[in-house]
């Protein structure tokens, strides 16, 4: 182990419990006793000297002195255990966020080992990020593991720019995709939010606001005076505008959906029988059936059901709900689902494909052509 009042850069995990706060006693003793003992297995094969773990109450941040994969090893085996637990009573929902930054070693009050530093500091603002279940990491520390080995860097995929309360902007990558771990479970409260953003989104964007120089207070003055006069002109020139879709209609691409249609909407035709058969009194005709009729004849829903058709690129995997639901091949993919809304994504190996949140209603059929996934 490093001397002690040494700065030196290495990985920090850090983990939270999702709604500890808002269990009794005796529920957050229960939680904290699976999460130590899940915590305990999946540090008991790196070496005492190589790790410093500080309790944090409602979780733990734990600082990895020697390989550079031991943070994401030892987070992809809490993940695991957590998964084999999701159903117990109370549910324990964890999220995890990785670092690689400074930290300085010092002695606690009880002369114990601990750790301070930009290096833990960042772990839990990237962890704040993540949903229960989702394991998180910084650019910093994707930029080292992933270089140590090609079946790292295929295990994450980019996330974007997040910005904390400080106003402090953070590049984050996750491992696997989202919502695949909590799909099945309902969470009540605040399960599904971040830490960072306890106050909710409006919360958020006013404290930073109050917290913002007297320049940027009068600058988001005038862009909200001009967007408002904007909203107004608008309005009075086109007073019979349609409004904007309520939350409960799908927010869906206009281009994203060929067809939405219930399944009696548009009835076919009558066709004229062949003149074959009309020489031929009670034998059938053999001509094939149109091939719309056949396909929509194809999906049989029951009270209650919609049906989702997808093309997509060849070798590109399915996700319902976070659930995978198959690989694309040269056929369009045919789902019957429970009426309501789905979040629906493609991947590829390297990128998403199609996100979107759809509302699929009773008997009807949503269509998603190739040209919307790319």
């Amino acid at each position: 182990m490093a001397d002690r009042g040494k700065t030196i850069i290495c990985s920090v995990l850090f983990l939270d419990i999702a709604e500890y706060s808002r269990k009794s006693v005796s529920g957050q003793i229960s939680l904290k006793e699976r999460f130590n003992a899940y915590l305990s297995v999946a540090i008991r094969d790196v070496p005492i000297d190589d790790r410093i773990i500080l309790d944090t109450g409602d979780g733990a941040a734990l600082s990895f002195l020697g390989d550079v994969g031991d943070a994401l090893q030892v987070a992809l085996s809490m993940r695991e255990s957590l998964r084999e637990g999701l159903h117990m009573e109370p549910p324990l929902l964890v999220r995890m966020g990785i670092n690689l930054g400074p930290v300085r070693l010092i002695r606690d009050i009880n002369g114990q080992p601990n750790i301070v530093g930009d290096g833990i500091n960042v772990a839990q603002r990237v962890m704040g990020f993540a949903d229960p279940g989702q394991i998180l990491v910084s650019r910093t520390y994707y930029d080292s593991v992933s270089r140590v080995s090609p079946d790292y860097a295929g295990m994450f995929h980019y996330q974007g720019s997040r910005t904390d309360k400080h106003v402090r902007e953070h590049e984050i990558y996750a491992i696997g995709y989202p919502g695949e771990f909590t799909s099945t479970l309902t969470l009540t409260g605040e399960g599904g939010k971040n830490k960072e953003d306890d106050t909710g989104l409006w919360g958020g964007l006013l404290t930073a606001f109050v917290d913002a120089p007297l320049q940027v207070k009068i600058g988001v003055g005038v862009a909200g005076l001009l967007l408002l006069a904007g909203l107004v002109a608008l309005l009075v020139r086109h007073p019979s505008r349609r409004a904007a879709p309520t939350s409960t209609e799908a927010v869906v691409p206009a281009s994203a959906v060929v067809a939405s249609v219930p399944r009696a909407a548009k009835p076919h035709k009558a066709r004229k029988p062949p003149k074959s058969a009309h020489r031929k009194v009670g034998r059938k005709s053999t001509r094939p059936e149109p091939r719309a009729r056949r396909q929509r004849g194809g999906i049989s829903l029951s009270a209650g059901q919609g049906a989702l058709v997808i093309s997509c690129t060849k070798g590109a995997t399915l996700f319902l709900d976070g659930q995978p639901k198959g690989t694309f091949g040269s056929r369009p993919m045919i789902l019957k689902v429970d009426a309501g809304r789905h979040l629906v994504l493609v991947m590829d190996s390297s990128r998403m494909l199609y996100n979107h949140s759809l509302e699929i209603g009773s008997g009807k059929t949503v269509k998603i052509g190739k040209h919307a996934c790319h």
